[in-house]
């Protein structure tokens, strides 16, 4: 029989926050439970065993009601993303690069090797990687949120490898809840508006509650060019423009004859896709840029890319939760829960461009001009003779004399920005619902079940608009008179030879392309748990008997893109600047799921052992993929003396390939590099060795050193799932010790201490080699079969077929290792109130990856960089709460530690950008109830507008790294104001 009573409540909370990070501490003994008291089994999150007085092995951060309420904010990403445990991973600071949704990244492991859980079930994931949008979540309706140190594959099975993250839901609500709240920034932009309404009550004598919460959110853009700091792009490797940032100074405009909307001079940082057009020749050095005039001359102009970009991207939310539970008798108690969101994000960036695609380009085309088209031939016929340009190679000698002429046509890069088509923009429309429904109670002597039913089901929507359609352009450039291509129908000619205005409505029309994109993933779980005591396995110095819980569990996960024909084009979809191609994935896997999990008491009021618990289990999957994976626990729990408590845990956890790891098909894309060294850039360290390595991987000797170098960092890439050697899953060792101490002090209340070591160390890890690490083995360590990887078309790794080989496999390991410290204490002011602080620190030990024994390990605590997201070594929040009668004030303390750039970049960057220092936000709340059923609050978040550091859009990764800094680690929009009502009757 299921008992709701105050004691068993409070034995819930305490027992779920054995240690408390963020904003509250607490971790305290289950008390015992007389004969005439009736308490409520419970299980804590991290296991599935029920009973009155378990208490956790494993670290477990519980985030109350009260301290989430005191963030006032609808998101639940934006709660996880300010704990000193995680890192930002997708949210509304990533632009381009975002996905639509809004992940965890727990210990920096990656968003797909944690579990999100909602009343632990699992959530249905929003894509084939597996990865969970927690925009999903309903956050008016969070009692606590737990989070679980370490593997916890033996609990809730694959996923949960650095740890699961379980959202508890108030499932006995009663009564009428109206949240309203608004937020803005200093600026006047940036607003946020959300609003809640919960109904819940009892019903049938209170043998049954139901609850309804619905809830809307709404979220404005803000612009780069919205911020001084975004209005132009700076280098992170020559400092351009950061002194004019720094005067306050417009950017540098670029000769007379160079110039069109958002143009700068070359002494400026910005895009070489440009206005007017780039030239090059491929595989000579052949190039220049034309004017306005449609002359072709030395480069003279770049584009300013930063003020299209968003600091926060738009979002509109609607969402609506259903919890019900009715006990049918004192053996059986029913419950369900359905959830419903509806959600809407736009991503956008500058407007198109050819980009590094390559054309063959008619020399017979009378929209060049005849100073410009005496300059490429005078180039060409040079770049013949000095053995650069071969015919059969960038170009086609049409009529065999041997010379180039304007019968011929040359393979080239005309590298312009296509504003005359608009901004580039992603709609992401995504609808999320899942239903979860069981029956639970007691079995017999002891003995409970829970025997369970859930689907989910996430259905997205992407439209792509702005970009530029390749093979169009490629057909509007074949013309004889600049009026009708040699294709015929409905193609327009483009005069890409000049400066902005060049391209006509027309012929825009023509180049523009517009795509459509669905995703859809179903997720479907049967799951039986049994739980209770083996009272005939009792040790003689514990007062209880072995507590056991088994279970089966089969889970069916399907994921399906389907891609329209335009984004399927290869090899590079039609839409130039989206970043290569897209093909259909359908794909998925079933598992069967057997565990167990064992809780043996083994002291109990003994001399240095007032408790002692041995805690273990075990999972074996069997996948229809990759076959059997097994999972286990062990460790113990220790309290020698009433405040000490003592714990450790050893586990083995895994996690299976997801939909998107196994059934991808190969398809083109970008990824970040730092430098080519077969190109101009690394000129002056070419020897003969590195010539050779060149050549070995589709260059000629005449190209080596002379080709330009990597343009904006990124080079092209073609990425999948190899069908011959398809990835294992990855296995994972985590430890974890540590001790709460819960003294009584007479000049504290509630004083708790806790520390827990953890280490994470996960062998096998499924991804891929990065772009710089192909180029690094291959041109640096002259590993043969990594130069394999590496396809140049004309010397070059920019082209349309260009590129290196990323498929996805295991590579060697990933490890977190670190210290948490958390604390807890409060103090009685007599008539003054009272005051509350608590806190929570983490200190990363270790926090590297290697990919293969031949790659470098990459470290990246305390760095940043292409490889690295900033990540601290040193992280902590603190807070200090006052609570006077109905008047409560609460300030938050983020301290972020130094971080410096990776030292393998370190010579490459601006000096000024090679360290941020440490950054400390403070933001307070304050809230007044001026009725029984009313409560008004205020917050300002980062209190002293701290600005961001400055750092260039060259020095990390795209989704990251944007509008010169990291806007996802560091609060971009300046000072925060917020303002809510609360009604609740």
């Amino acid at each position: 029989m299921y008992i709701t009573s105050k004691l068993a409540r409070s034995i819930k909370l305490a027992l779920c926050a054995s240690s408390m990070a963020a904003i509250s501490t607490s971790f305290v003994a289950a008390q015992e439970a007389t004969d005439t008291t009736d308490v409520e089994k419970i299980s804590i999150t991290g296991s599935r065993i029920l009973s009155p007085g378990v208490e956790s092995s494993s670290p477990i951060f519980s985030l109350g009601e009260e301290e989430i309420g005191y963030l006032q904010t609808p998101e639940f990403e934006k709660i996880i993303r300010s704990l000193p445990s995680t890192i930002p991973a997708d949210g509304g600071n990533v632009n381009n690069g975002t996905a639509g949704a809004a992940t965890i990244d727990l210990r920096g492991l990656g968003a797909q090797r944690n579990l999100v859980l909602l009343n632990g079930k699992r959530m249905v994931p929003f894509n084939f990687n597996g990865q969970v949008d927690t925009a999903n979540i309903p956050t008016a309706l969070i009692d606590r949120i737990d989070v679980v140190t370490g593997g916890a594959s033996a609990v809730y099975g694959s996923d949960a490898i650095s740890g699961a993250v379980n959202v508890v839901l108030k499932n006995n609500f009663q009564g009428v809840a109206l949240d309203m709240n608004h937020s803005q920034s200093s600026e006047s932009d940036g607003d946020q508006d959300n609003m809640s309404l919960t109904i819940g009550a009892n019903f049938d004598d209170s043998r049954g509650n139901a609850v309804l919460s619905i809830s809307w959110m709404e979220r404005d853009s803000v612009l780069l060019g919205d911020r001084s700091l975004g209005l132009f792009g700076i280098n992170s490797n020559t400092g351009s423009g950061y002194q004019e940032f720094l005067n306050g100074d417009v950017a540098t405009p670029p000769p007379a004859g160079c110039g069109g909307p958002n143009v700068v001079d070359l002494s400026g940082s910005g895009s070489t896709t440009a206005i007017p057009t780039r030239f090059e020749l491929i595989g000579t050095g052949v190039s220049g840029q034309f004017r306005e005039d449609g002359t072709l001359g030395s480069n003279c102009s770049l584009f300013n890319f930063n003020p299209f970009n968003y600091y926060q991207t738009p979002a509109q939310r609607y969402g609506a939760t259903a919890l019900a539970n009715y006990e049918i008798n004192d053996h059986m108690e029913f419950y369900s829960s359905f959830n419903f969101t509806n959600t809407t994000v736009v991503q956008q960036v500058a407007p198109s461009g050819t980009f590094g695609s390559s054309f063959n380009l008619p020399l017979y085309n009378p929209l060049i001009g005849t100073q410009a088209l005496d300059f490429i031939l005078d180039g060409a016929n040079a770049a013949v003779g000095d053995g650069t340009l071969l015919n059969g190679g960038s170009w086609t000698d049409a009529n065999n004399n041997g010379i180039v002429d304007t019968e011929d046509s040359l393979t080239v890069r005309l590298r312009r920005r296509t504003l005359e088509l608009g901004p580039r923009s992603e709609r992401y429309d995504a609808e999320l619902w899942q239903i979860n429904a069981g029956i639970r109670g007691e079995l017999v002597a002891d003995w409970d079940y829970d025997f369970s039913y859930q689907y989910g089901e996430s259905n997205r929507t992407t439209v792509r608009d702005g970009y530029t359609n390749l093979g169009n352009i490629q057909n509007a450039l074949d013309t004889r008179d600049g009026v009708t291509c040699a294709v015929g129908g409905t193609c327009v000619p483009i005069n890409l030879f000049g400066g902005f205005g060049t391209i006509t409505d027309a012929a825009s029309a023509y180049a523009r392309a517009i795509a459509l994109q669905q995703q859809k993933y179903e997720q479907e779980i049967i799951s039986l748990v049994l739980t209770g005591p083996v009272d005939f396995i009792e040790l003689p110095t514990a007062g209880a008997p072995l507590a056991m819980s088994f279970g089966f569990e089969n889970r069916t996960e399907t994921g399906i893109l389907e891609p329209d024909e335009c984004l399927k084009e290869t090899p590079a979809s039609c839409q130039g600047g989206a970043g290569g191609n897209l093909l259909p994935i359908k794909g998925g896997f079933k598992v069967d799921e057997f565990y167990f999990e064992g809780i043996l008491p083994v002291f109990d009021g003994a001399a240095f052992a007032e408790t002692m618990d041995l805690e273990f289990g075990f999972r074996t999957s069997d996948f229809d993929t990759i076959g059997t994976a097994e999972s286990w626990k062990i460790g113990f729990n220790w309290r020698p003396v009433g405040p000490l408590l003592l714990r450790v845990m050893q586990q083995k956890a895994n996690r299976a390939p997801n939909v998107g790891e196994l059934a991808s098909p190969v398809t083109s894309g970008l990824d970040n590099a730092v430098i080519d060294p077969c190109s101009i850039a690394n000129a002056g360290n070419i020897d003969a060795a590195l010539t050779a390595l060149c050549v070995s991987t589709g260059m000629t000797e005449a190209q080596v050193g002379v080709i330009p170098d990597i343009i904006s960092g990124q080079i092209n890439t073609f990425n999948g799932s190899s069908p011959s050697n398809p990835p294992g899953p990855e296995e994972a060792d985590t430890f974890t010790a540590g001790f709460v101490w819960t003294p009584d002090f007479d000049w504290a209340n509630d004083f708790t201490l806790s520390v827990d070591y953890y280490d994470i160390d996960i062998s096998g890890i499924i991804g891929n080699f990065s772009a710089q690490e192909i180029l690094d083995s291959c041109y640096i360590n002259g590993d043969a079969g990594e130069c394999a990887k590496i396809n140049r078309v004309g010397g070059d790794l920019t082209g349309s077929a260009a590129g290196v080989n990323q498929f996805t496999t295991n590579l060697k390991y990933l490890r977190a290792e670190g210290i948490e410290i958390g604390f807890n204490m409060n103090f009685d002011l007599d008539d003054m109130g009272n005051l509350a602080i608590s806190g929570n620190i983490n200190k990363y030990l270790t926090q590297e990856s290697q990919s293969s024994d031949t790659v470098p390990v990459l470290d990246c605590k305390g760095y940043y960089g292409t490889s690295c997201d900033p990540l601290s070594d040193i992280r902590w929040i603190q807070r200090t709460t006052w609570s006077y009668d109905d008047f409560t004030v609460s300030l938050l303390w983020r301290h972020i530690n130094s971080v410096d750039v990776e030292p393998g970049e370190r010579d490459l960057r601006f000096e000024a950008f090679r360290k941020i220092d440490s950054y400390d936000y403070f933001d307070i709340f304050a809230s007044y109830s001026f009725t029984k059923y009313a409560t008004f609050t205020l917050g300002i978040d980062n209190m002293f507008d701290k600005e961001p550091p400055v750092l260039g859009n060259d020095i990390g990764d795209t989704s990251s790294n944007s509008g010169n800094t990291f806007p996802s680690n560091y609060e971009v929009l300046g000072r925060i104001y917020k303002a809510g009502l609360k009604f609740k009757f």
